[in-house]
């Protein structure tokens, strides 16, 4: 309790320290999540086709593809996504249909696709689940409404609709069939204008059910584009499962890669390519990389920092005492001793300043995280006995070198008085 300045320096810097410290550490644990779900407003980051399918054949945004040419999925298996190990990771999946249709109102051939907005999805397992492009293209902006599901309504593409702005204006109804002159074409009323900034603008989009009845393909589809939570990828991440080790293989299978999860799916449902959207995936790994690492990069400044305060502080303090020292010594106290009871004063102030800094921490971390994110950051408490620990091990790297010195203070010249 005497000379309490310098106690107060070193308990300063490592509050300071370890404050940084459980910030850094709580947003860190939290980044992965919160910015993959972010990044979710970018889109699918994964399609699945039929593993046999062609290529599709478009000119000037038509697919001239014929309807019976290449292989189709079943849409009755698109439920078993969510029975997967990484369900809780399948945030969304939506089904496309692309059919060469003609319709006069939309200047003759044209494509229309068939997808869902919004629609209930039976699992297996006897709940539903809601999906849709509103969970895995979140970007498309619509003018107007979507169309019902299964009703004869349509969405038309911008590009289109400002093409043919008198026919397929909102409210306007179209006719459309698979082929011209055919003797019953469906009508469908535009309820929406839709800017995709892809090929969707050039094209008529209506409820899958009708795609698949003008096609005449029911309960069949194109292809399917997944919107799923994922890690970003590494060098385990890269590796082929054929060549990897069983300890190995675990551990790729329990990490919500991106390969692994594709892995995943293509088992849940056989026959498919699963392939990864690499301009979203890619940037997610890379943001997030940067981000974690200029988190830990942060925290490990802090530590250095608190380091060196203490080392300051606990040096000064040795050359205040250095009497009590040479006379501790003098009556035969050992260097250990000596040393011991220095660390044990900077551990006393190492677990105040820790536990003081672990609170300070936290509510800065509630603080960076609802302006980083916009909502606060969750407290983890998992973390006290880990900043503890740090607040522990800086003390006492920090006291190391003035310790060092006080070893070698001999207590004859001391006594001397000189």
């Amino acid at each position: 309790m005497r000379n309490p300045r310098r106690k107060i320096l070193t308990a300063a810097a490592l509050v300071v320290g370890m404050a940084v410290a459980t910030a850094t550490l709580t947003v860190t644990l939290d980044v992965g999540d919160r910015l993959a779900r972010e990044f979710r407003s970018l889109g699918a980051n994964l399609v699945v086709t039929p593993l046999s399918d062609t290529l599709p054949l478009e000119i000037g945004g038509v697919d001239y593809r014929p309807v019976d040419d290449g292989a189709y999925l079943q849409e009755s298996q698109l439920g078993k996504l969510k029975t997967i190990f990484w369900r809780h990771n399948i945030l969304g999946f939506t089904p496309f249909l692309d059919v060469p249709a003609y319709s006069a109102q939309a200047g003759g051939a044209t494509t229309i696709i068939g997808t869902w907005y919004q629609h209930d999805v039976p699992v297996p397992d006897g709940t539903k689940f809601t999906t849709g492009v509103s969970l895995t293209h979140p970007w498309w902006k619509i003018h107007g409404r979507w169309f019902a599901d299964g009703s004869n309504e349509a969405v038309a593409g911008a590009e289109l609709a400002a093409k043919f702005p008198g026919s397929m204006a909102v409210g306007k109804t179209i006719y459309v069939s698979e082929r011209e002159g055919s003797a019953s074409p469906r009508p469908l009323m535009i309820t929406g204008i839709v800017s995709t900034g892809d090929s969707e603008d050039k094209s008529v989009l209506v409820p899958l059910s009708v795609a698949q009845e003008i096609s005449g393909h029911k309960g069949q589809l194109r292809r399917i584009f997944v919107s799923a939570l994922t890690k970003p990828a590494d060098v385990l991440s890269e590796r082929d499962p054929s060549t990897m080790t069983p300890a190995q293989l675990e551990q790729w299978s329990c990490s919500p890669y991106i390969s692994s999860i594709s892995s995943e799916i293509t088992t849940a449902l056989p026959g498919t390519d699963v392939r990864a959207i690499r301009r979203v995936a890619d940037s997610e790994g890379r943001i997030l990389t940067h981000i974690s690492a200029l988190l830990w990069i942060v925290t490990i400044a802090a530590l250095i920092g608190a380091g060196l305060a203490v080392a300051a502080t606990t040096a000064a303090s040795v050359l205040q005492r250095r009497s009590e020292i040479g006379i501790m010594k003098a009556i035969g106290a050992s260097n250990f001793l000596v040393g011991a009871i220095f660390l044990a004063e900077q551990l006393m102030l190492a677990l105040g300043g820790g536990a003081v800094g672990f609170v300070v921490g936290l509510a800065f971390a509630r603080v960076l995280g609802a302006s980083v994110f916009g909502t606060p950051a969750a407290p983890r408490l998992v973390l006290f006995p880990v900043v503890l620990a740090l607040a522990a091990i800086v003390a006492i790297f920090g006291s190391m070198v003035p310790l060092r010195q006080a070893s070698h203070i001999d207590p004859a010249p001391i006594l001397r008085g000189e």
